[in-house]
């Protein structure tokens, strides 16, 4: 047991390395990440797929445990940036799934971009996607808040402004190019505005606390194109449609209800 406990912790450490270290590296220059790309070209995406697409934000999501459903995949790579996620992006977008939950942006945050540049790089990259799989259905989902508090990386110290910031910017993207945008910050801030320590332990990447949070909020996407979730009932399938929407989560982790703000677009 000491042994499988001290291989996990190594395993987790070089994750977190990676994801320290890769601030100051262009995308695409670590052994990582051509790892993942090389796995993902022999795990090709098939039509109706859906697919979590990140940086490490998405890499750690066990989507198909979380959802229980064998068509959801993750191509989160820890460190990715907009760029980064546009070089392989081909690796995607050929399956022609029916759904991409795209959640990028935190790691070009680091770089010291401003939000316009951040928005703009976002944009081209939803140009792609829509050029290149017309028939996917794109949800656009907000950067999520960050707690400096931990310390921890020092690229986003000074750069909590920034973040509410790109997300200003998202919704017209996603009206511009026919997507939806959905909001998670809401469910993730505390009061103060920062990643809720309810859901994280670095201040950056989510605890299993916060992944069942998130599959939570998205859950309700996967098969309809809208829809707001309130809680865990959702999580496991229950119907809930005739709850009021006042109605507090039961999540065990939630001390205040914090639902996903869906902006559709026709």
């Amino acid at each position: 047991m000491s042994t499988k406990l001290s291989i996990v912790g190594l395993s987790l450490l070089s994750i977190s390395a990676l994801s320290i270290g890769l601030s100051s590296q262009a995308y695409g220059q670590n052994d990582y990440w051509h790892q993942r790309v090389s796995l993902f070209e022999r795990l090709p995406v098939q039509p109706g797929d859906i697919v979590f697409l990140g940086n490490s934000i998405t890499d750690g999501g066990e989507f198909q445990e979380l959802f229980g459903r064998e068509d959801v995949k993750n191509r989160g790579i820890v460190g990715d940036v907009i760029n980064g996620v546009r070089k392989r992006l081909s690796q995607v977008t050929s399956g022609h799934p029916s759904k991409i939950f795209l959640l990028i942006g935190i790691n070009d945050v680091s770089h010291a971009h401003s939000p316009e540049k951040i928005a703009a790089m976002y944009e081209t990259l939803v140009e792609e996607i829509r050029t290149q799989s017309p028939g996917t259905q794109l949800y656009i989902q907000s950067l999520l808040p960050i707690n400096n508090d931990f310390k921890r990386y020092k690229n986003l110290l000074g750069r909590e402004k920034v973040v509410p910031r790109v997300n200003e910017l998202l919704p017209s993207i996603a009206e511009r190019h026919g997507a939806e945008y959905v909001d998670l910050w809401p469910a993730f801030a505390d009061e103060e505005g920062k990643l809720s320590r309810a859901y994280t332990t670095d201040g950056l990447h989510l605890s299993g606390a916060g992944y069942k949070r998130w599959a939570e909020m998205v859950r309700p996407l996967l098969d309809n194109n809208s829809g707001i979730s309130t809680g865990e009932d959702e999580l496991m399938g229950t119907d809930s449609s005739s709850d009021d929407s006042s109605t507090e989560t039961s999540s065990p982790e939630m001390d205040i209800q914090m639902p996903v703000i869906i902006n559709r677009v026709e």
